[in-house]
C-alpha cells in the first residue's frame, strides 16, 4: 500500500519519510488500518469530514482562550479545524494523529503557516511523543474517544487528558451520542451523553456548554453527536 497522499507532492505518510509509520508497538496494525482510509480515497469524501468544523470552532471561540493559547487538537486526521483557527489567528496549535498520512494533508494546505502547528504522530492511550508535549490551554476532541471501546483504552485516554489539560483550561468532547451509530469507518464504537463524558471527566471539570448536534456526512447520511465544553476547575 503507498502511503503517498499528494499525487503532485509525494509525501511519504511517514512523519521520517521512510514509510507508513502507525504505532509504537510494531504489532499492532490499528494504524495501518486508518492509514488506508487515508490513502486510498479521497479524504474529502471520508464520513467524518467537514469542509468547516463549525460547531468545534464556535465551542473553541466560547471558551475565549487566547490566541496564543495551547490548542491540542486530538486525532486531528486531516481536519480542516486547522486551517481555520489559523485564518481566525489562532498561533500555538498541536495536530495528533495516529498516522501522519491524514496530517500531511493538512501540511499539505497550510503550507508555510506550518510554524504554527506542531504535529505529533502517536497514540493516544499507549503515548510516547504525547507525554512530552506541553500542558494545554484546550483540548479538543471529535469523534475520536468514542473508538475507545474498551475501559482500559478510556483509562489511558483520559489519564493522559489529565495531565495534559492545565487547571483552568478547557475540554470539548464531540462524539456519536446515544442515538448515533453504533459503527464508524467499520469499527464499534461507545455513543456518549452529557453525563457519561461528565463521569468520564470527573469532579473537577465543569460543564459549559452541551448540545446535540446532526452532523451530515459527504454521502449524505446523518450522524448524531453531542458536542460538550467543559472548564477545568483551578481548586483541584
Amino acid at each position: 500500500m503507498s502511503c503517498n497522499t499528494n499525487k503532485e507532492e509525494q509525501t511519504s505518510c511517514s512523519i521520517t519519510d521512510k514509510g507508513c509509520r502507525t504505532t509504537v508497538d510494531p504489532n499492532e496494525n490499528l494504524g495501518e488500518y486508518w492509514c488506508g482510509k487515508y490513502t486510498d480515497v479521497d479524504y474529502k469524501t471520508l464520513g467524518w469530514y467537514e469542509e468547516i468544523s463549525k460547531p468545534s470552532l464556535d465551542l473553541i471561540k466560547e471558551s475565549n482562550v487566547s490566541k496564543n493559547a495551547v490548542i491540542f487538537n486530538s486525532g486531528a486526521g486531516a481536519t480542516t479545524l486547522i486551517d481555520s483557527l489559523l485564518q481566525e489567528g489562532y498561533t500555538n496549535l498541536i495536530a495528533n494523529d495516529i498516522i501522519s498520512c491524514a496530517l500531511n494533508n493538512i501540511k499539505n494546505r497550510i503550507g508555510k503557516e506550518q510554524n504554527k502547528v506542531q504535529f505529533i504522530v502517536d497514540d493516544l492511550v499507549n503515548p510516547t511523543a504525547l507525554k512530552e508535549m506541553p500542558k494545554v490551554d484546550l483540548w479538543n476532541d471529535r469523534a475520536v474517544l468514542h473508538f475507545f471501546i474498551e475501559e482500559k483504552d478510556q483509562e489511558a485516554y483520559f489519564k493522559l487528558l489529565h495531565q495534559k489539560v492545565k487547571k483552568g483550561g478547557f475540554v470539548i468532547l464531540s462524539e456519536f451520542n446515544l442515538q448515533g451509530a453504533t459503527m464508524c469507518s467499520g469499527l464499534p464504537v461507545k455513543r456518549y451523553d452529557v453525563k457519561m463524558l461528565q463521569e468520564k471527566l470527573g469532579r473537577d471539570y465543569k460543564l459549559i456548554k452541551e448540545f446535540n448536534y446532526d452532523y451530515t456526512m459527504p454521502s449524505g447520511e446523518i450522524r448524531k453527536y453531542v458536542y460538550t465544553l467543559f472548564r477545568r476547575e483551578q481548586s483541584y
